[in-house]
């Protein structure tokens, strides 16, 4: 008995009988989906993670169920239980044989036989009984709430199994009182996806803070980008229509009010900060008006105390309050939003979406340049500003206080020249002015024919750059197919397609770097990977243990005295209207990102010798499981674990890849195990080994051996010539000439006819020179195996 009639013939009669599926409220969920499978690349991912059962009732996930066949032994799907039920944070799960049943509680380590599987409500009071008798009427929230079905827009939207724990931790806070909520998810998880789901069930429980249950909420989502609050305002399209409205600056003059008659409301803070008389918008609500408001990339616009953010939020503090944000906590970056809203409910990084396969995984190509650190000699021209002699001027000097145009020209054919240029690129330059000059470069450059194949779209840019984002962002547009920007673009470009990020500026900032490299990680048809075009040395990022880290505990807040109320407005924080300081002459960027303001960028005309020797140097890893860049020769090594099983040792490759009709039986294997000869190919240019055999790729990845190029193998082995007759001799020097040239596939015994041909131009003739059939086709395998290094017996 298999294990499909296992489950029907003994585990779901005896889950009916315990209730499920039977009583109201109960479902059986089988081949629960957890994972889809992680990315590996050409096509390939790993298998996707089920689990054999979840039990639900009332909405909620209460067990998991290991099924193994009946000839197996009950407990042998223990560590499968606990893992499905780590990973979907259920307290309860089974491992059973159909015969037996072995339970496991995941929060109090214990475990042992059960003579049968709980009913729905005996394994509800289980895990809320205790709550149940303390805070009964935390738990009629929850239920209340939690029984809200999720809009599946017709059955075409289910939650990943993240998005559902996300979506009921925050409603579990609601319940249970909790106003300030923070969940911290990777860029590309559906954030927005989960604040609706979220808003959908509060508004349709009627939830609100009187707690009345009389009325609906009125929800806020606050952004700090229209582009992200457009798009929120789009995917909260399920609402009824007049139940939705975009707070802007012009409908509210052209109203003279602001907008009240609605149930959710979308705008971004700096609309709130802004108002007639240095009054602000937010002020004409009473501070009770939002019931629950959510703040989109809660880290940008700040939650520390000076922040105008805090003010907005200090003055809805009835409101209960929910951040989303991408970065987990970082001391220097981001601590004063995590003291605002205290430990995330919920966290999943970047890490787990891609070993999860719900993110796309990347490699990093680090691109160094004889032209990162320029020193001025005589021979090149100054144009413009005062150069200081003697003085090198780093990768982060350039386009900020010095712009040497040949280099950047120099870059950007360098990256042209690796991306393929139909794909969607993103390029981060230092400045608004060095996102112009690298678009020109790039146009100049590209084999597009199209005169909009690159749009520069920075601040200054405006509707014309928002319009070209648009264009972008449509998976069914091609063109433009490449935007450059400066800070612009970091956040809040939802582009599935795109393939290649490209950094020519400085990334200091953890959580700005998180934020560039989360523009790649969505996942779309065809997208194995995507590729970080490194010019900057941006890759040190990775080695900050605080890259993907949990997130570390909310710090107290030290004493000292409490912050006043402000003279003129009276609030604390103070919510005066503040003049942004004004563009920098030089970058044009405010605040300037400029080393000396001011001052004007030094301009340089590369001598024309220094021009034609600049070089570079292309370094590519690749992304661990653990979250961490690996080298692509370790890549290769965990790609390829399964090799040694195919051959136990180096000697036994060279036996099977000297004989034509084992190598292709062992590449067959390959074919079946996801590595067809397509993809060894592929890493042959992983490794710089194209002049390689596929031989010794093979035998680096699973033994770490040296690797010889077709040609030595080549050379060596024509010492054994000797062997044959002259004739055959000049026959096998000409086979050697076109492995040399083509690789391993012209050995194939299928080859020999056509090389016949190719060199006596009919099969008679060559018969005439060779003998026959069998003579020639015992040297043309017989002499392989010196290709090897060793002699094996035709």
């Amino acid at each position: 008995m298999n294990e499909a009639e296992t489950r029907a013939t003994y585990i779901d009669p005896a889950l009916k009988a315990a209730g499920w599926g039977v009583v109201e409220g109960s479902r059986i969920r089988m081949e629960f989906p957890i994972t889809k499978g992680r990315l590996i690349g050409f096509g390939q991912k790993e298998p996707a993670v089920k689990a054999d059962y979840v039990l639900q009732y009332r909405n909620r996930y209460l067990a998991v169920i290991e099924a193994k066949k009946k000839s197996c032994d009950y407990t042998e799907g223990v560590a499968q239980a606990k893992s499905y039920a780590e990973k979907l944070k259920i307290r309860y799960t089974y491992s059973t044989n159909g015969l037996k049943i072995y339970g496991i509680d995941m929060h109090e380590a214990t475990e042992g036989d059960i003579t049968a599987f709980p009913s729905p409500e005996e394994l509800w009071h289980m895990v809320f009984g205790e709550e149940q008798k303390n805070k009964p009427q935390q738990l009629e929230i929850k239920k209340r709430l939690l029984a809200i079905p999720f809009e599946d827009k017709g059955g075409a939207w289910q939650p990943r199994y993240y998005q559902d724990i996300a979506i009921t931790r925050v409603l579990e806070a609601v319940a249970e009182g909790r106003d300030r909520i923070l969940l911290t998810l990777a860029t590309g998880t559906g954030k927005t996806a989960i604040a609706f789901q979220i808003a959908w069930k509060l508004f349709n429980a009627k939830w609100n803070i009187k707690g009345d249950n009389q009325r609906s909420p009125r929800i806020l989502f606050l952004a700090d980008r229209n582009i992200l609050a457009d798009q929120a305002f789009n995917a909260f399209s399920a609402f009824e229509e007049d139940a939705l409205v975009r707070i802007s600056p012009k409908e509210i003059k052209k109203k003279g009010k602001v907008p009240k008659n609605a149930s959710v409301f979308f705008t971004i803070f700096q609309t709130f900060m802004s108002g007639p008389n240095g009054t602000p918008y937010f002020g004409d609500y009473e501070p009770d008006f939002f019931d629950f408001i959510i703040i989109d990339e809660c880290h940008r616009g700040g939650a520390n105390d000076e922040s105008t953010w805090r003010a907005i939020m200090e003055y809805f503090k009835p409101a209960y309050q929910l951040g989303l944000t991408a970065t987990p906590k970082r001391k220097k970056f981001n601590a004063d939003t995590y003291k605002y809203f205290g430990k995330p409910v919920y966290t999943y990084s970047l890490k787990d979406g891609i070993n999860d396969g719900f993110l796309t995984p990347f490699k990093i190509k680090q691109i160094q340049t004889t032209g990162d650190e320029y020193v001025y000699t005589s021979d090149d021209e100054v144009l413009e500003g005062e150069v200081e002699e003697g003085k090198t001027y780093g990768i982060e000097d350039q386009n900020r206080i010095i712009e040497i145009m040949e280099l950047e020209a120099y870059r950007v054919k360098t990256f042209m020249s690796l991306i393929d240029q139909s794909q969607k690129t993103l390029v981060f330059c230092a400045s608004q002015t060095h996102a112009l000059a690298v678009r020109n470069l790039i146009n100049q450059v590209s084999t597009s024919k199209n005169p909009n194949y690159c749009h520069r779209v920075t601040a200054d840019d405006g509707e014309l750059g928002e319009k070209q984002l648009r264009y972008f962002q449509d998976n069914e547009k091609s063109i433009p197919t490449v935007l450059t920007t400066s800070q612009k673009l970091s956040t809040g470009v939802d582009a599935p397609e795109i393939r290649n990020i490209v950094l020519l500026r400085p990334v200091k900032q953890i959580i700005e770097f998180k934020q560039i490299v989360g523009r790649g990680t969505r996942l779309y048809d065809g997208k194995d990977h995507f590729t970080i075009y490194d010019f900057v040395k941006a890759y040190k990022n990775f080695q900050d243990p605080e890259w993907d880290g949990e997130p570390l505990e909310p710090e107290e807040p030290e004493p000292g005295p409490k912050p006043q109320p402000c003279e003129i407005c009276g609030h604390n924080p103070c919510i005066c209207p503040k003049e942004p300081p004004a563009p920098c002459t030089v970058c044009r960027n405010s605040p300037c990102v400029c080393d000396e303001p001011g001052k004007s960028m030094i301009k340089i005309k590369l001598a024309d010798g220094k021009t034609r020797s600049l070089q570079h140097m292309v370094t590519t890893s690749f992304w661990s499981p653990e979250g961490k860049p690996i080298s692509a020769e370790e890549f290769l090594h965990n790609m390829f674990g399964t090799l040694p099983d195919l051959f136990k040792s180096e000697e036994e490759l060279r036996e099977i890849w000297s004989k034509p009709s084992t190598r292709k039986k062992l590449l067959e294997e390959l074919k079946e195990r996801g590595f067809a000869k397509a993809q060894l190919k592929e890493f042959q240019k992983v490794l710089h080994a194209e002049d390689s055999d596929l031989y010794d790729v093979l035998a680096y990845v699973a033994f770490r051996a040296s690797m010889e190029d077709r040609d030595i193998r080549a050379h060596n082995a024509k010492i054994h010539l000797k062997n044959y007759n002259p004739k055959q001799q000049e026959f096998l020097n000409f086979v050697l000439k076109q492995y040399v040239n083509d690789g391993v596939e012209e050995l194939d015994e299928e080859k020999l006819s056509q090389l016949l041909v190719l060199k006596y131009s009919a099969i008679a003739d060559a018969k005439k020179e060779l003998g026959d059939i069998p003579s020639i086709r015992n040297a043309f395998i017989g002499f392989q195996s010196y290709l090897y290094g060793s002699r094996v017996a035709v």
